[in-house]
């Protein structure tokens, strides 16, 4: 993929998102790690992270994607969205290059991995579309060695990286409203482009699922709630829906926390537009996956703990062997 397109003598094109940044000679993109030197675009945090953790799969959220494995994250800083309410806004509203960690190229990246005997890497904490250059050479590297590649994403990837994402295997995208209004004038988006990502990562066989943190007064209106059920399922019901409680953090610190009845309300619309898979998240309660058809609790987790996963190696419920939609088989493990 070309990351970038010459405008004229001083202004490029980045082509790493949905902003399509024009960026003139010394100066940044909207992200504001992107920048124009000399007419080629250079991507500010290459071998810089600035979080580095192994975690379990199910904090990405991925529910439907091995189960009780482990995966390395990766974040750098910066991003292309505004958002009041990030819990990660240290490093994704400053473009401050983190020294603390020091440079990591992306064969130190592959070397952490069969170290720690991760099954994946996560690129995550800050939105790594405005990363990708880093990311995908991390995750070639990777995916030769038989790990997964998981996008943790704000869904404004360019039409151009999507094309390009044949090394990414799972995906878990923000759908944090669906009021255009919002998403321009809080969030600095759109929601039509974020839309259009959910669909062609879809389309490609990136497995996906959504995650949209619920804020009383902002986004939890039964109007609101219906209308994002209905696109998903409009795509596919197998598409698992995390419906995250709020907490106050960053520019929201005076809005009340999600409240479980609001989460509850939500899972009911869900249900109603035939979503299987609808999970809660920010809650201490049990997250369980059942069976759609015969409701078999088929994998138990207790937070980000697995305590019991009966699928069947032929990816189906044990009691009436229902397919169960997901990726639940390594690839040729690191170990």
């Amino acid at each position: 993929m070309q990351y970038y397109k010459v405008l004229n003598n001083n202004t490029i094109e980045c082509l790493l998102c949905r902003h399509h940044c024009h960026i003139k000679e010394g100066k940044t993109g909207i992200c504001g790690v992107n920048k124009n030197e000399n007419n080629q675009l250079k991507n500010l945090v290459y071998n810089h992270p600035s979080a580095l953790n192994i975690d379990p799969i199910e904090k990405k959220p991925l529910y439907h994607v091995l189960p009780g494995s482990q995966v390395l994250s990766i974040g750098t800083v910066g991003c292309n969205f505004k958002c009041p309410f990030c819990q990660n806004w240290q490093i994704s509203q400053t473009n401050e290059i983190n020294s603390e960690i020091g440079e990591l190229t992306p064969y130190d990246m592959m070397n952490i991995v069969a170290k720690y005997r991760c099954d994946g890497v996560a690129y995550t904490y800050n939105e790594p579309s405005i990363f990708y250059p880093y990311a995908k050479d991390i995750g070639e590297l990777v995916a030769l060695k038989g790990a997964l590649n998981i996008f943790v994403t704000n869904g404004y990837e360019s039409i151009e990286e999507i094309e390009d994402m044949d090394w990414i295997d799972a995906a878990n995208i923000d759908l944090k409203s669906f009021n255009p209004e919002y998403y321009k004038k809080v969030l600095k988006g759109n929601l039509d482009s974020v839309l259009d990502t959910i669909k062609r990562m879809y389309e490609k066989g990136i497995w996906i699922e959504i995650t949209t943190l619920l804020i009383e007064g902002i986004n939890d209106s039964e109007e609101e709630l219906n209308k994002m059920a209905k696109f998903i399922s409009s795509i596919s019901v197998d598409i698992p829906w995390h419906l995250s409680a709020f907490h106050p953090d960053y520019q929201m610190l005076n809005t009340p926390p999600t409240q479980l009845t609001t989460l509850q309300k939500a899972y009911k619309i869900a249900k109603s537009h035939g979503l299987r898979y609808v999970y809660f998240g920010n809650v201490d309660m049990a997250d369980i996956t059942f069976c759609p058809e015969c409701n078999e609790k088929l994998v138990i987790r207790d937070r980000f703990k697995v305590l019991e996963n009966k699928i069947t190696k032929d990816n189906c419920c044990p009691k009436c062997n229902t397919k169960i939609a997901g990726i639940w088989k390594k690839k040729n493990p690191f170990h």
